[in-house]
């Protein structure tokens, strides 16, 4: 993709975003930084912020677990290398705890696709599955919604016990839900 494909896929990307229910009615949303071929994160973070939105951002502990922080900004990013893997861009305030997720409204995932069944496809580092199972544990339920193009939406993706659906993915062209348990 040109810079141009990648920039015009942020922008329609955080318009659909916006537009969820989910994320109108939020107080607090966790998020993430978008970094190597991920679909661009931050005009939707900054357009968060500007509706008032206190959003959560992940700092990637030594365990692979997640502990979280406040974005206020492209300016409170610090880009951080954790050992052989890709640098990150992780808050550079105050750390919240791991458990802070679970006071989130809406929970926006990255992931290499999703299939119609809802189920995410990981990197492989199991921080999400830990956030999945946490927030299971302290019985929140907030909105779980993938960010990813549209051709990483496929017909089915590896499945393991401990993985969890979500219940919405948003592409540059348009939001697909999935049924969501009682």
């Amino acid at each position: 993709m040109t810079a141009d494909d990648v920039r015009e896929g942020a922008a329609a990307l955080a318009r659909r975003a916006l537009g969820l229910p989910e994320l109108a009615a939020a107080g607090t949303v966790a998020a993430y930084v978008s970094v190597g071929g991920e679909p661009g994160t931050l005009v939707l973070l900054d357009a968060l912020r500007e509706r008032g939105v206190r959003v959560l951002l992940p700092a990637l502990l030594p365990d692979n677990d997640l502990d979280w922080g406040v974005y206020t900004g492209e300016g409170s990013l610090t880009r951080v290398r954790h050992g052989g893997k890709m640098a990150l861009f992780e808050p550079s305030g105050e750390r919240l705890g791991p458990d802070a997720v679970t006071g989130a409204d809406a929970v926006l995932l990255p992931g290499l696709a999703v299939d119609g069944r809802g189920m995410r496809l990981g990197r492989g580092g199991g921080s999400y599955d830990r956030v999945l199972a946490r927030l299971e544990r302290a019985g929140a339920r907030p909105a779980l919604v993938v960010l990813l193009y549209d051709s990483e939406v496929v017909a089915r993706v590896p499945e393991e016990a401990h993985d969890r659906p979500v219940h919405a993915v948003v592409t540059p062209s348009g939001v697909r839900r999935f049924r969501r348990p009682a």
